[in-house]
């Protein structure tokens, strides 16, 4: 790991560290970085996905899923 010394927007650390959970400077710092290359990363999948959509490379339709209310077994009662 490296030290680097930075000027840091204190209300804005603040914040981060109450939405992240975290209680250092470090940990908020590092685990800002690490959400925000998980964010973008997961962005560029979803592109490509839509890329993918587009040119015929993937069918939706043909790959079948369940109803988002309705149980994960498909028989359209919920288990509760």
């Amino acid at each position: 790991m490296s030290r680097t010394v930075i000027d840091l927007d204190d209300d804005a650390l603040a914040e981060a560290a109450q939405l992240l959970g975290t209680t250092t400077k470090k940990d908020t710092v590092n685990a800002a970085l690490r959400e925000i290359a998980d964010r973008r990363r997961r962005a560029a999948a979803i592109e490509r996905m839509r890329q993918m959509v587009d040119e015929g490379e993937i069918d939706f339709a043909a790959i079948g899923h369940d109803d988002a209310d309705g149980p994960a077994d498909g028989k359209g009662q919920s288990a509760a």
